[in-house]
């Protein structure tokens, strides 16, 4: 038994019984901090990432396996009309799925059509928790199912969090406010709105972040100016035409994604207006097409990416400690936004 032990140690693999020796603490101690256990104090979880660096110890998925953690599978869902959100969205999961070692699963499920049969479908798989996006987060006969089952789910981009699952969202609310202000600060005072998927709550938090903003600057909100879209382009380039068919047009519009916005700007130039000299165009979400359209897009950064690494780790976090009979209160994380500034956007001349 010795000998195989000395062959092992001189074989250039460290093993956690290395790591543990190396740390001063036990191999158990070495396994919760590998698997991200958040009962390990800070000062042992410190001595075995150093130990790790140290000794250049790489875990593998059989060594984790055996240490009573397993690989985690996770279910991605989504029926978000916005390739570019998506695209985003996937590529933050994807990230950290690798980085975490996490198995994950994405699949498309209809929006208040088959959300049961799905879930238990890719329970019966072996699924062990689900990331819901947009508008996914915000239907509440999923998230009760979700919570009648006992399954772990984190809300991304929610615009109320639920009591009973994680979530990882920004302030809509004040983004949208903010970007009101902005534009008026550019001098306009017929503003456009073009509202989001109905089914979403952000769309009605970034609505009353536009009419309060006005309020504020004492200017009144002429419904007309007000316009239903569904986050696509079509729905922005048809909110757009509406708009600059009125006899008063506005001078700006505000969409409430970079998808309208981008439909907007072609709404526009059907017309022969240029944008921004002829009409300010303002996005949100800070996606691809932001930046694949000309002019590019004055935005509302929202960080997909991060959002979505926050809340496969939350989620992965979770998981794990409940596997270790650790439940811990249920977190909602509010990242930070950014206005971005590019050249859709201008003054209002005399």
């Amino acid at each position: 038994m010795s000998e195989k032990k000395s062959n092992r140690r001189h074989s250039g693999r460290p093993t956690v019984s290395d790591v543990a020796r190396f740390a001063q603490c036990s191999p158990m101690t070495v396994s919760r901090v590998i698997n991200g256990h958040p009962s390990v104090r800070t000062e042992a979880r410190e001595a075995v990432e150093a130990a790790i660096k140290a000794l250049n110890y790489a875990p593998n998925r059989a060594a984790r396996s055996l240490a009573g953690a397993g690989q985690i599978r996770i279910a991605l869902l989504y029926t978000n009309p916005s390739a570019a959100y998506l695209s985003e969205l996937l590529l933050g999961c994807l990230d950290e799925a690798s980085r975490a070692d996490v198995h994950l699963v994405v699949e498309r499920c209809a929006f208040g059509e088959d959300e049961e049969k799905v879930v238990k479908r890719q329970m019966a798989g072996g699924i062990d928790g689900f990331l819901l996006p947009p508008p996914l987060c915000d239907e509440k006969a999923l998230l009760d199912l979700l919570h009648g089952l006992k399954v772990r789910a984190v809300q991304i981009g929610p615009g109320q969090a639920d009591p009973h699952h994680d979530a990882v969202m920004i302030d809509d609310y004040q983004a949208a406010y903010d970007m009101t202000r902005h534009i008026m600060a550019l001098g306009h005072r017929r503003i456009g709105f073009i509202i989001g998927n109905p089914h979403q709550s952000a769309s009605g938090l970034r609505l009353s972040g536009f009419r309060d903003a006005m309020a504020a600057g004492q200017l009144a909100v002429e419904e007309d100016l007000v316009r239903q879209g569904s986050f696509t382009y079509r729905s922005g380039f048809d909110g757009a035409a509406a708009l600059l068919e009125l006899a008063a047009p506005p001078t700006a519009i505000f969409a409430s994604n970079d998808d309208m916005a981008a439909g907007c700007v072609a709404a526009a130039q059907r017309q022969h207006l240029e944008v921004p000299q002829d009409l300010t165009v303002c996005g949100f979400d800070d996606t691809a097409i932001a930046t694949k359209i000309w002019p590019e897009l004055t935005t509302v950064r929202q960080p997909i990416h991060a959002m979505a690494c926050t809340a496969l780790n939350l989620l992965v976090e979770r998981i794990r400690a409940e596997r270790g009979a650790d439940r811990s209160a249920v977190q909602h994380k509010v990242l930070d936004y950014e206005l971005v500034k590019r050249d859709s956007d201008a003054e209002l001349l005399p």
